[in-house]
């Protein structure tokens, strides 16, 4: 017989797949378990147990449908250091709950069911996990194609209204700063009636108008100059009313004169316009001589040399040939191909991303514009006119990469990352320059494409699940690649990611220093992702529950959760917790009683099974019965006490396996002899199914146990093709393993 010790010193590689536990010529494989159930993994490559859910608020009003991916999705709202609120987005309605900045209490300050106008609130249950959302200041603003943009607004330290995005107008309200597009088949024009006025005409040459009606209410612009549509009478025929008057903005310097002659050529892109058309013109300068007075008023077009220029006649010749007439303006209604229409309507759809990047509001991915992405004037949020293009004027940029890009999420991070249902983007910051309407131009990356998932950034690179649920991907720029690349960094462990509906990430919360993920799975679970690039370390874990996890949410150094819990009778309820490392199970509260006995009704009905812990001790596992939880058999003395749902924790190693004289010893036949244990600060433990003893015989019984830290020997018995070392534990009480010592015989 044969000992040889295999040390396992950390678990920096997490859960892997089963497809992996023949590779025993891997580093990965002794630095990783076959299951890692419930815990952290450390910064030094231990594992430690991971907080416990402390219930905050339970969701009374509202049924769990599992038919449904999410029915309260938490978002984050802080704005400041000291007024951080969580927002919960529901069917119809929004909670907001406050985190106290003197006692950290979480209350429910604000619920709302209707907007600032008394209409029923656009958020939907079935789309709750596909909402985009960025936020700025007192303002969160949700994003999703189906509905304008709604706006989540703090009007007071507590109080909170929705209210629908608007964008800015002309202070006169003749002009709306939105963006636009021409819908139009290419060569189809638009023919008004008249050049103001209400209940005007708008003919189309091909057919356009939507007639169910969802075209009324939307504002088309003819040569920029708005027209809202009141009525459809056809598909070509349409009514509105015109905001001002339908003038045309020449460019500067747009008439030329011939010495000698009378004849005025201008220049009006698309003017549509055909010979002995009357036209009005204002705002004139001198040109060639011709005094303005010779020029303004109405005339009539006299030749039309091509699409872009005619010819009108002044009232006196010119006695010098040049280009000139200032900034006229040319009031018209002829029919044109210069039009277009609002892009952000009921009947085009809305953004499907949003983010802030460069002190402008980004929108992205209309169902009419799947690919297009639209920046705000820079520092100011609500306008999105292009003007002339001026490095500070709103920019309009389309993905044009051979195909259709369907836009759903927006990042700000060293650029701007655009990720779309097929490829991954981005939009480049240049050196010393910001983003501008001349310099803006988009670069495909990528091809895997992004599920409705948010992605977040983590340790450098920005995670994102790729479409179809299957693969966690790290979209980073490589300076080896000069490109961004899309890692997957769910490979070794693919069967923890199931059907993922959330990312949540968190930097140095739950008293824990380390940075990590959190992958929501669509069967309450949680992927839990550790990544530390300096040290090229990074691994997964899962967490599970008595309850499903349907949401989390970081808010500075707390980590909250939806969960959905039995209480004990088969009823099934939404409960607000959060993650706290003090907290030994969840659904976890301290509760006071008398001689051992606690009234546990506000929480758990009769039937759960819940277990009871008093400080450093471990009372047991009790039945609710009338309300109450009666742990007096076990001890009468206990007045306050811990009690809630244990939930496992699981660390079961890789088969086993070394390298001898003549090879590896896979498959042979081999037993574990003993195992040492390195814990640190650890009250309940087993190996293999034995525990380890806390008390002694001359310990004080009355006093509280002691955490152990150190080096603990399990010895054990059995022979196995696959020995492992699995380490549970019996009671719900801290445990942190920092590596073992296995010793095998062969």
């Amino acid at each position: 017989m044969q000992k040889i010790r295999v040390p396992l010193t950390n678990f920096q590689f997490g859960e892997v797949s089963p497809s992996l536990y023949s590779r025993t010529d891997t580093a990965i494989y002794n630095q990783s378990a076959q299951r890692v159930e419930n815990f952290f993994l450390r910064a030094e490559g231990g594992v430690i147990k991971r907080a416990g859910l402390e219930k905050i608020y339970a969701y009374s009003d509202i049924t769990p449908n599992a038919a449904k991916v999410q029915q309260a999705r938490l978002l984050p709202f802080i704005f400041s250091d000291d007024e951080q609120y969580i927002v919960s987005l529901e069917h119809e309605q929004v909670r907001v709950f406050q985190l106290s900045p003197t006692t950290g209490d979480v209350s429910l300050v604000s619920t709302i069911t209707s907007d600032v106008n008394s209409n029923t609130l656009k958020f939907d249950q079935d789309y709750l996990h596909e909402y985009t959302f960025a936020q700025a200041g007192d303002v969160m603003i949700i994003c999703h194609q189906l509905f304008q943009p709604q706006q989540i607004v703090r009007t007071g330290l507590t109080s909170f209204q929705v209210e629908s995005f608007v964008f800015d107008q002309k202070s006169d309200n003749t002009l709306i700063y939105q963006p636009y597009y021409a819908f139009q088949k290419s060569g189809t024009t638009l023919d008004v009636s008249a050049s103001s006025g209400n209940g005007v005409t708008l003919t189309t040459s091909n057919a356009y108008w939507d007639t169910s009606g969802d075209h009324v209410g939307v504002t088309v612009r003819y040569h920029g100059c708005e027209i809202e549509i009141t009525s459809v009478t056809s598909s070509t025929v349409a009514v509105g009313n015109i905001l001002d008057k339908l003038e045309v903005h020449l460019d500067a310097n747009a008439f030329r004169t011939t010495e000698g002659i009378s004849d005025i050529e201008v220049t009006m892109v698309n003017h549509g316009l055909s010979v002995n058309d009357s036209i009005v013109i204002s705002h004139a300068g001198t040109v060639g001589g011709i005094s303005n007075n010779q020029i303004n008023g109405t005339r009539t077009v006299t030749e039309v040399i091509d699409d872009d220029r005619f010819i009108i006649t002044a009232s006196q010749n010119a006695n010098e040939s040049e280009d000139g007439g200032g900034t006229p303006k040319i009031e018209t209604h002829a029919a044109t191909t210069q039009w277009d229409e609002q892009s952000f309507s009921d009947l085009r759809g809305y953004p499907a991303a949003i983010t802030f990047h460069q002190n402008r509001l980004c929108f992205a991915g209309t169902i009419a514009q799947p690919d297009a992405i639209w920046m705000s004037k820079s520092g100011y949020y609500y306008n999105f006119n292009v003007g002339k293009a001026k490095d500070n004027e709103s920019i309009n940029v389309t993905a044009s990469v051979g195909e259709i890009n369907q836009i759903r999420h927006l990042v700000s991070n060293r650029d701007l990352q655009v990720f779309t249902a097929s490829s991954e983007m981005y939009i480049p910051a240049f050196q010393n320059q910001p983003i501008t309407p001349t310099n803006v131009q988009i670069r495909r990356q990528t091809p895997f494409g992004c599920g409705f998932e948010r992605p977040l950034s983590l340790d450098g690179g920005t995670l994102f699940v790729q479409k179809g649920g299957a693969i966690v991907r790290e979209y980073i720029y490589s300076d080896a690649e000069a490109a961004y690349v899309a890692n997957p960094i769910s490979s070794v462990s693919p069967h923890l990611i199931k059907t993922p509906i959330e990312i949540n990430v968190f930097y140095g919360a739950v008293k824990r220093s380390e940075s990590y993920a959190f992958i929501v799975n669509g069967d309450g679970t949680i992927a839990v992702f550790n990544s530390n690039r300096a040290e090229q370390r990074a691994g997964w874990t899962e967490f599970t529950s008595q309850g499903k996890f349907v949401s989390t949410v970081t808010i500075d150094d707390r980590v909250f959760a939806n969960v959905v819990f039995d209480l004990g009778d088969g009823t099934e309820n939404i409960v607000l917790c959060e993650f706290i490392a003090a907290k030994n199970m969840d659904l976890s509260t301290i509760y006071s009683g008398t001689a051992g006995v606690f009234d546990v009704s506000a929480d758990f009905n009769d039937g759960a099974v819940v277990n009871v812990v008093d400080g450093n001790n471990y009372i047991g596992e009790f039945t609710v019965s009338g309300g109450e939880v009666d742990a007096s058999g076990v001890l009468d003395t206990l007045d306050e006490a811990e009690i809630g749902y244990k939930f496992d924790v699981t660390l079961k190693t890789n088969p086993i396996d070394a390298s001898v004289g003549n090879g590896p010893m896979t498959g042979i036949p081999r037993g574990i002899g003993s195992v040492v244990m390195d814990l640190n600060k650890t009250l309940s433990v087993s190996v293999n199914g034995t525990a380890m003893i806390i008390r002694r015989v001359t310990d004080d019984m009355s006093q509280q146990r002691k955490e152990f830290t150190g080096k603990k020997e399990f010895r054990l018995m059995g022979y196995s093709r696959d020995p492992q070392v699995e380490i549970t534990q019996t009671a719900p009480l801290p445990l942190q393993v920092n590596g073992l010592v296995a010793e095998l015989i062969f």
